[in-house]
């Protein structure tokens, strides 16, 4: 079995910080300071795309210093206090990987910033595979779960997408994959009812539960 994971808010606690860095890079703006929950909702989109949603009417060039000022933000808030892993979350992937499953990312983080926590956490060696963003398209458009199955050449039933958001659910939903939603991340669980994930999970170690693993 094939899973991919989303990354931030499935596996990683990274949505107050998420917050807390767009906040700043606003008021650095000299911008009206957003709700909490309007930042919540891009969560998990691709940062160019999450912030043409936030900000439909700013120029080009407004955008850019926007991305860069959030970019640096976040990378000094990551610095001084690591996210940490969701409870569980460790050990659950290492009985997945023992049992012989193969481990994907699918995430809206651009690739120096994955990397660069997958390093920081000492977890490269625990996926086969990771697809970010900047590098493919945003959710939920479906082209990085294509190219997961594509690079493990398997089809979406032998396959299960993971995910905090609604953008998780409608990715693995436009290409008819199984998907599991997470009550605990950026989007409430009652938005991802629509997509009837397989199953919802309160701690990310009920997914060995799941009735396909047993």
């Amino acid at each position: 079995m094939l899973f991919i994971f989303d990354w931030d808010g499935t596996l990683i606690d990274s949505k107050a910080k998420i917050t807390h860095a767009m906040h700043l890079a606003t008021a650095d703006m000299g911008w009206e300071t957003l709700t909490d929950s309007a930042v919540h909702n891009i969560i998990g989109l691709g940062l160019p795309e999450a912030l043409s949603q936030l900000f439909p009417t700013i120029t080009d060039i407004e955008r850019g210093k926007l991305r860069e000022r959030y970019a640096e933000h976040f990378i000094r808030l990551d610095q001084e206090k690591a996210s940490d892993l969701f409870p569980k979350v460790l050990e659950t992937l290492g009985i997945l990987r023992d049992q012989g499953h193969n481990l994907a990312i699918a995430t809206g983080k651009a690739r120096k910033g994955l990397d660069r926590i997958l390093r920081d956490l000492k977890l490269h060696d625990y996926f086969d595979a990771t697809r970010c963003a900047d590098e493919t398209a945003s959710k939920p458009h479906p082209l990085m779960l294509e190219e997961l199955l594509n690079h493990f050449n398997t089809n979406v039933d032998d396959t299960v997408m993971i995910g905090d958001t609604e953008y998780d659910m409608e990715m693995a939903r436009r290409i008819n994959m199984p998907r599991i939603a997470v009550s605990y991340g950026a989007h409430h669980i009652d938005r991802m009812h629509q997509y009837k994930p397989e199953l919802c999970l309160d701690e990310f170690s009920q997914l060995l539960g799941w009735s396909k693993l047993n």
